[in-house]
């Protein structure tokens, strides 16, 4: 019997079909082998025959040429599947590519512009720490203070718009600062690597002037939609338009394969505001989904921090019950902030008993921002304020386009 490495190219039977595959591990007796679709499945050893060795690592891949008349970008990487490969020892995709890797796997950006990289982490995105953030708000102010045309942050999708908001609020910038990730890792035919990185290098040298989200438009590789930071959500666990700007349209568009940048009426324009830095944020502070039934007593494990979101139901409500908990926690010094569940629409809290029982008991109204956003505006604005009055002032002011004057009926 053939010994099999990790990494060798086979071919094998499965389901009456023939299928060239990379071998990865022998698991229950079986061969598990990743397909050329990214999907890996177990067959029989008997069904193999290999077909070569080939180097996991290419050696000696140079780095694109610079051309010195392009504007400068910077490409941050925090990790994420637009920098990721195959682990062959699990088959899984691991975050490992570093900022350089990303210039040498898509060498179409240096059509764009040349570029600075640095690498402030390595992970995948549900590891995302109040400390990365501030990490990543550094350098990125860094980059700004050096007079880079544009900063790119590649970041994984999971929770790719908490660190855009959080961003958003910690840095104020005069040139686009556009976050990119994608869907479906390079190891997949159909991934969106390099059409994503492609239109999000495109926005960083537009005339945008805020934090914002590239990602796929449609699930065709047409357009990509140009995002406000504060106003995205990930839609989807997996579909290449997963992301969607809510209660507004995206504040822009780049088309593909042209890379023709279109800006709509309310973006930021560039040169707006000159580079700032503020990125204290406060870690004490929580976001709770309330749900029929819920009892208060969740609410004693948020007694010592400082802030706390919820989602509530329609126009921002919880049960009765949780009025008086919510109370005591206003009187301890937590900051207590209401948003809505629904992805449409604000929080109203004069319309029905409840809600004005809960402002009563020292509730805020989070307006129409998501709960995300919500959270991480709270941990900004208690970094920089402790009084009670600055902390409401600060919450109810539109500082980064997180809430909207008016809220639309239609979807």
């Amino acid at each position: 019997m053939t010994e099999y490495r990790s990494g060798d190219l086979v071919r094998c039977t499965g389901g009456g079909r023939e299928y060239a595959a990379t071998y990865i591990t022998e698991r229950d007796g079986k061969a598990v082998v990743k397909l050329d679709s990214g999907y890996n499945i177990g067959v029989p050893f008997e069904t193999l025959s290999w077909e070569g060795r080939p180097e996991i690592e290419p050696p000696g891949l140079a780095r694109p040429f610079q051309r010195e008349d392009l504007p400068e970008l910077a490409i941050i990487s925090t990790g994420g599947t637009i920098a990721s490969r195959v682990d062959y020892r699990t088959g899984a995709v691991t975050s490992q590519f570093s900022a350089e890797d990303i210039l040498r796997a898509i060498p179409d950006l240096a059509s764009i512009g040349r570029f600075r990289t640095e690498q402030i982490s390595s992970i995948l995105s549900e590891n995302m720490t109040r400390r990365i953030w501030q990490d990543l708000a550094r350098a990125i102010f860094h980059d700004l203070k050096s007079g880079v045309a544009g900063v790119i942050v590649t970041h994984g999708t999971d929770t790719m718009a908490y660190s855009a908001a959080a961003i958003s609020f910690m840095v104020e910038t005069p040139v686009p600062v556009i976050f990119v990730g994608s869907q479906r890792s390079a190891d997949r035919p159909s991934s969106d690597n390099a059409m994503n990185a492609l239109c999000a290098a495109s926005a960083a040298v537009s005339p945008l002037g805020e934090v914002a989200v590239v990602m796929h438009a449609t699930t065709s590789d047409d357009r990509c939609a140009i995002h406000r930071g504060t106003r995205v959500r990930k839609m989807h666990t997996s579909r290449r338009d997963a992301f969607q700007s809510m209660g507004m349209p995206p504040i822009g568009r780049v088309d593909y394969p042209d890379l023709s940048v279109t800006l709509s009426g309310e973006a930021v324009a560039r040169g707006e505001r000159e580079p700032v830095l503020r990125e204290k944020m406060e870690e004490r502070c929580g976001l709770v989904s309330f749900h029929p039934g819920m009892d208060p007593l969740v609410l004693e494990a948020y007694r010592g921090y400082r802030g706390l979101v919820l989602a509530g139901t329609g126009l921002g409500h919880v049960s009765t019950p949780w009025v008086k908990g919510l109370a005591e926690l206003a009187r301890d010094g937590v900051s207590v902030v209401m948003t809505s569940q629904c992805l449409h629409g604000r929080v109203c809290d004069r319309v029905y008993d409840t809600g004005r029982d809960l402002l009563a008991a020292g509730v805020m109204e989070g307006e129409d921002m998501l709960p995300e956003v919500a959270l991480v505006k709270l941990m900004w604005v208690l970094g920089q304020a402790d009084d009670d009055r600055e902390v409401r002032a600060l919450m109810g002011e539109n500082l980064r386009g997180e809430t909207r004057g008016r809220s639309t009926h239609g979807l």
